[in-house]
């Protein structure tokens, strides 16, 4: 089974060119499993039951159902929260390793991931406010192809889903993809390019290599 991260900025695309490769990829034939790190963390397991649980997340909910579904993202974090967020995502890494021998007992083919650990580990440094990844890179599962949708923050702010973030938050962390896209040699794709044409490269990309290797 081959791993493919795509990488990047909210906003960037990210969501939208591992569904065009899955769909692609089972067109072929080929069994995928797509994959996004957030939904498959344990923090977010256990956010989940705690909502469904909490009476008194229950209540809250109930009483103001006209505010929309959707939280604020993270963009700042206490030194207790941030070493939090550097075990869980150890503990998800091994969690990863069982689910990748799953996905190899059923003859996966491919697994797309939306989110993957790489993300994970810019998001700990821009809360850190440190510009060199975590120790718990070391421990990251490797990608077959890792891919890092390049995309100024200015040009994400005027598409029609804009990330709460705000321009500033893009910004800084846009400086660390750049800086880790190099130290971890992915692939690094112009996302101002439109959506075909991206997804034709990464085809092409990951193609050509297969090649090579044949």
């Amino acid at each position: 089974m081959q791993i493919i991260s795509i990488s990047g900025l909210d906003g960037s695309g990210k969501s939208t060119q591992a569904k065009m490769l899955q769909e692609f990829l089972e067109a072929q034939g080929k069994k995928v499993q797509y994959f996004h790190a957030i939904e498959f963390s344990l923090a977010q397991k256990i956010k989940s039951l705690r909502d469904q649980h909490c009476l008194i997340c229950r209540f809250t909910k109930a009483r103001d159902k006209t505010e929309p579904a959707t939280e604020k993202s993270v963009t700042k974090a206490n030194w207790l929260q941030i070493q939090l967020r550097k075990i869980l995502l150890l503990i998800d890494v091994f969690r990863f390793k069982a689910f990748k021998k799953k996905l190899a007992r059923e003859k996966c083919d491919f697994l797309i991931t939306d989110r993957f650990f790489y993300d994970s580990i810019v998001n700990i440094s821009y809360l850190s406010k440190r510009n060199t990844p975590s120790r718990a890179e070391k421990f990251l599962p490797a990608s077959d192809f890792a891919f890092y949708i390049k995309l100024q923050p200015e040009s994400i702010m005027t598409r029609e889903r804009v990330p709460d973030q705000g321009l500033d938050y893009l910004k800084a962390k846009k400086k660390l993809y750049d800086m880790y896209a190099i130290l971890w040699d992915f692939n690094i794709i112009d996302g101002s390019k439109d959506k075909q044409t991206l997804h034709e490269e990464i085809r092409s990309i990951i193609t050509n290599s297969q090649q090579k290797n044949q």
